[in-house]
């Protein structure tokens, strides 16, 4: 059995049931899935790690489909939403508008004892949620449980002067299982890339098509943070509105070329 190294360092048997799984849900069609899995097999060795199975899933899915390969970096591409968290909150802010919640975005609260910069607030019916947004930008980086600690601080300091009924922590990453037993404990929600089942992060982001547009291949790294600075973060952005691509100093040229990428996303 071939062993694997993760992002943070462990190391496991390699698991083709996982490989399986992830060009299934990246929409590999039926007749490229088996190609792929043949494709990684070849190139197995001991103690290979798990980013470089990534680069050999990409490079096959580059040459075979070409939105099918965004999408399985669909991963990769939130964390590429940095270096700082802001785009990532905002991120935060179009799934809960997605979800039908009126949302606000690093608002400065006055709490009990001090001031916090709450990263979204969201609002729906009797609904007013305060929310942690935990970026981080490498996948073996987990959230751990001082951000469960503080996060619940934050929302007893704040809950009684602002009304706020329910607290959630955010976070692109997997959380650590004391984070997550701490949170579950007092009653604070979790949302991570991969918890909880069925409303996942990555589950939200495809149930709702909200794909960050970093998963663009063709944006270069400063016009991406041109737009996240403009706060254009997904890929629906540029569908709806062309013009959005005026902001970058590009050939027009260029500019189609990059919206008729973001029209293969937004209807693959």
């Amino acid at each position: 059995m071939t062993n694997v190294i993760k992002a943070n360092g462990e190391i496991e048997p390699f698991s083709e049931d996982k490989i399986v799984t992830s060009i299934k849900r990246a929409g590999v069609p039926h007749n490229l899935q088996d190609k792929a899995l043949d494709h990684v097999r070849s190139s197995l060795y001991e103690n290979i790690p798990t980013s470089e199975i990534y680069k050999t899933i990409t490079d096959f899915l580059s040459r075979e489909a070409s939105p099918v390969k965004a999408k399985y970096s669909l991963k990769r591409a939130i964390m590429a939403l940095g270096p700082t968290g802001y785009p990532f909150e905002d991120y935060i802010s179009d799934i809960l508008k997605a979800k039908g919640y009126i949302t606000q975005v690093r608002s400065i609260l006055t709490g009990k004892c001090v001031s916090h910069e709450i990263d979204v607030i969201a609002e729906k019916e009797n609904e007013k949620i305060m929310i942690e947004a935990k970026f981080h930008n490498d996948s073996g980086i987990k959230t751990d449980v001082h951000v469960s600690l503080y996060t619940k601080a934050r929302f007893d300091d704040l809950k009684e002067k602002y009304d706020f009924n329910k607290v959630f922590l955010y976070t692109n990453t997997k959380i650590t299982p004391d984070a997550l037993s701490y949170a579950l404990c007092v009653g604070m929600g979790v949302v991570s890339w991969s918890y909880p089942e069925n409303e996942s992060l990555r589950d939200l982001v495809e149930q709702y098509k909200l794909y960050p547009l970093t998963i663009l291949p063709s944006l270069s790294p400063s016009n991406r943070q041109t737009l996240l600075e403009n706060h254009i973060v997904l890929v629906k952005d540029i569908c709806k509105n062309k013009d959005a691509l005026d902001l970058l100093p590009i050939e027009n040229e260029k500019k189609l070329s990059i919206f008729e990428e973001a029209q293969h996303i937004c209807h693959y």
